[in-house]
């Protein structure tokens, strides 16, 4: 146990970066609370279950790259693995969840205004969400980037090259968790952006991702060629790398799987709640509709 926690890597550049996100989120978060005050509305529903989520994702970034985990992911192909779905997947689908956008545009103006008298913002932000609209309705082109970008660097060449060299890890970083967010917002609502696709398109999104990482850890897991040589300078004491490679993958199989499991029941269960309410509401027109007369009725006849 002393071995695993012992070693840390050491990066003060991602522990400023996420300490000055926080610091602008809670600035924003305040300051949106002020401007509901001065408004005499209601905050937000759920803004501090958003704040929590949020919050809980940027210490995911920081653990899988500030801590054992950084460490050990360049000795051993399985830590890695756990660390890749951490900064690719679970990360930005936690960030997502926090809908951080209008807290960290809001902390950004104050920390921009200097002591000048603070503006009231509309608690909608349509012009940020205008923003968006360009690229969230393409829905299909954002998944086949994340999904080319995940394959991508799981190449050897590229991977081996995120190993050894800083700049290169740096760039796979940013790609995850850019790509990785932009994925996410295609899947569930992140205030203020809402997906362009019905729930069931969406979990074809979501199975398309699945089968494709799927398959990448198959070919992990089942291959018995060395496929990573810069990791055999690691520390494989107990494991072989090829049998480190294979429990990276299956690795990859099982956590990556969760989210995308957790994401497709609960695109079902929308998509069958948002049936059910057409379905009612439809039978409730036919109900409220004015029947017509039983039988046909005839001039002069009484």
């Amino acid at each position: 146990m002393n071995l695993v926690v012992s070693h840390w890597s050491a990066s003060p550049l991602v522990v400023a970066a996420c300490a000055a996100a926080t610091a602008v989120h809670l600035l924003g978060a305040r300051g949106l609370a002020a401007d509901a005050r001065r408004a005499r509305r209601a905050m937000p529903h759920g803004l501090a279950r958003e704040a929590v989520a949020f919050y809980v994702g940027t210490l995911a970034v920081v653990l899988a790259l500030v801590s054992p985990i950084g460490y050990w992911a360049q000795r051993f192909v399985w830590v890695r693995s756990g660390q890749d779905v951490l900064l690719a997947v679970i990360a930005p689908a936690l960030i997502v969840l926090g809908a951080p956008w209008l807290p960290l545009r809001r902390g950004l103006e104050r920390a921009g205004r200097d002591g000048r008298r603070e503006r009231q913002v509309p608690e909608e932000s349509v012009n940020v969400a205008e923003e968006a609209r360009r690229w969230l309705r393409l829905p299909i082109a954002v998944t086949v980037g994340f999904n080319v970008a995940w394959c991508g660097w799981h190449l050897p060449v590229l991977y081996d090259a995120a190993r050894a060299q800083r700049v290169v890890f740096a760039c796979e970083v940013i790609t995850y968790l850019g790509l990785g967010v932009m994925f996410w917002l295609q899947l569930i609502g992140s205030r203020p952006y809402a997906p362009g696709l019905a729930p069931l398109r969406r979990v074809v999104l979501v199975v398309g991702t699945a089968v494709v990482s799927s398959g990448l850890a198959m070919v992990l897991v089942f291959s018995s060629a060395v496929l990573y040589p810069g990791y055999e300078g690691g520390q494989h004491h107990v494991l072989g790398l090829v049998a480190d490679q294979q429990v990276g993958g299956a690795a990859l199989w099982v956590i990556m799987l969760v989210p995308y499991s957790v994401a497709i029941v609960a695109l079902l269960i929308r998509w069958l709640n948002t049936e059910e309410s057409a379905d009612l509401a439809a039978g409730l027109d036919r109900l409220l509709k004015p029947a017509g007369p039983a039988w046909p009725s005839r001039p002069g006849l009484r």
